[in-house]
């Protein structure tokens, strides 16, 4: 008959396998034996008249003092003291005070009979040959360091290294010699973070573009509903609603030298409106597929449009002739951005290239293959000779005139739409998820991430930014969103740098350059 085992609870087991543990292991096995004092000093005195009678008479610390005096006094005869009657912390022996440079003569300032000083130590490298100090230097500071080491002692003042670097520069730091510091990322100037304070509401579908007039009293939204929209910047109202396109329109822009709207959008169509009598007054014609940018040369009447057709044409904007048709991308050119100076117009593409245009030939002046996916927007820096673009991969800044490579900005993982950047440094990027993040322009330091929820009654999957702008005085952030608003952002006034610290870490920099 089998006998009832009794049954115990998990708990119960557990604490007794732990008992059993901690009955086997409770005297530690693997403590090492404890040193006995006299035999180790027995050892290392016998190690050190072995290794090191050749370099005894040289400075020790004084808790082998009294060894080596006993060793080494009738062997030299005499020994200095570094402060005689006094407890110092090394005693010099050997057979004169203090030996003398190669080739230089003992004199009343160089013969010292007690130990000398760091300014006796710094004139005194300074007087020796460099050669000749670097073999004395390595030879002597490697003999006491050792003797330290196998002394059982902490090595005293600096390494042998130290003291090469310092008299093979004569007193002061050498910097070919001194391990250097790891390039860490500079401080980035502190912003003050924006926020959300207005929400303007009004059109039917997704809002793809945005213009400020020059006067900064109001601006213009282009739409997926087909119509143009005049807002006042102030307060937010409507002012005027345009209609003419037969599809989105994909890009506004007002010219500051008449008093022209220009509009581009999917049905092919670059139209240019007179505001005085709101109306078109002028057709592009030319594209032969959807045109997704549009912008106007700062100082010369041209007008330049991109389009899927993967090609940019620069219009006189008075003629309406076709001036040039910037052909070389092989996908769609999503972007296109002018300048005063040169390159005059910047193209960024769906074929992940940048192109730099020289507007006079009409040719490529630089093709720029840093990015791995589609280019969706450029940006020109506004008193820098810089400019970033966006695209999945990352936001890259660049230098004109040819483009080069300055850093990546990491961290924003999103199809980037949009870029916007002010003159306080202030770089923001805008993309498909619905995110806003803002980036110091010098450092690349991401100081704030928004996501604002989208209206009620839209979709979550409808919280996208497609285009932002500052205005014109700069403390104003407008976006054009996937939910059918605007939004307005403005920098929170209240904000301080102690209420809002950068989280910021000296991290060493790690630049990807392609």
């Amino acid at each position: 008959m089998v006998e009832d085992v009794q049954k115990h609870s998990v708990h119960t087991l557990v604490f007794r396998s732990l008992k059993r543990t901690h009955d086997m292991f409770v005297a530690d096995h693997a403590k090492a034996v404890a040193i006995d004092e006299e035999s180790h000093k027995l050892k290392m005195a016998a190690k050190i008249r072995a290794d090191y009678s050749a370099v005894l008479h040289m400075p020790v610390l004084k808790e082998g003092k009294e060894k080596i005096l006993h060793q080494t006094g009738d062997q030299y005869g005499q020994c200095f003291s570094a402060n005689p009657g006094q407890d110092s912390d090394y005693v010099i022996t050997g057979t004169h005070p203090y030996p003398s440079g190669p080739g230089i003569a003992l004199t009343a300032d160089t013969q010292m009979q007690k130990m000398p000083s760091d300014t006796g130590v710094q004139s005194m490298a300074l007087a020796l040959p460099p050669s000749q100090a670097r073999q004395d230097a390595s030879r002597t500071a490697a003999s006491m360091a050792d003797i330290h080491r196998h002394a059982g002692s902490a090595e005293r003042s600096q390494p042998p290294g130290h003291a090469l670097s310092y008299l093979e520069a004569g007193g002061t730091k050498n910097s070919s010699l001194m391990a250097k510091k790891a390039p860490t990322m500079p401080k980035p100037q502190w912003h003050p973070p924006w926020k959300l304070y207005r929400v303007i509401s009004g059109h039917l579908g997704w809002v793809r573009s945005i213009a400020v007039e020059p006067g900064n009293q109001w601006f213009v939204t282009g739409s997926g509903d087909r119509t143009i929209k005049i807002w006042d910047l102030a307060s937010g109202k409507l002012k005027l609603s345009l209609t003419g396109h037969i599809s989105t329109v994909r890009g506004v822009a007002i010219s500051s030298r008449s008093p022209y709207l220009f509009s581009c959008g999917e049905d092919k169509q670059v139209k240019c409106w007179d505001l005085e009598y709101n109306k078109v007054i002028r057709h592009y014609h030319g594209h032969l597929s959807a045109v997704y940018g549009i912008d106007l040369h700062p100082t010369i009447d041209v007008l330049v449009t991109c389009s899927r057709d993967s090609t940019a044409r620069v219009w006189d904007i008075r003629s309406k002739a076709n001036v040039h048709t910037l052909s070389g991308h092989t996908n769609a050119v999503a972007t296109v951005k002018c300048q005063s100076a040169e390159p005059q117009i910047i193209t960024g593409s769906h074929d992940t290239t940048i192109r730099l245009w020289d507007l006079v030939a009409g040719k490529t002046r630089v093709t720029l293959t840093n990015h791995k996916k589609s280019v969706r927007a450029v940006v020109l820096h506004p008193r820098q000779y810089t400019f970033a673009s966006g695209s999945p991969d990352n936001i890259k800044q660049w230098r004109f005139p040819d483009g080069n490579f300055i850093q990546n900005l990491s961290g924003h993982n999103a199809i980037i739409n949009t870029l916007a950047v002010n003159s306080d440094g202030v770089l923001v990027s805008g993309a498909d998820n619905g995110t806003i993040h803002m980036w110091d322009w010098r450092t690349g330091y991401n100081f704030q991430r928004i996501h604002a929820a989208v209206q009620p009654g839209s979709l979550d999957s409808e919280s996208g930014i497609f285009a932002c702008m500052f205005d014109h005085s700069e403390s104003r952030l407008i976006t054009a969103e996937a939910d059918k608003t605007i939004k307005v952002y403005r920098e929170d006034d209240t904000a301080t740098e102690e209420s809002h610290p950068v989280n910021w870490k000296p991290e060493i920099i790690k630049r990807k350059r392609f």
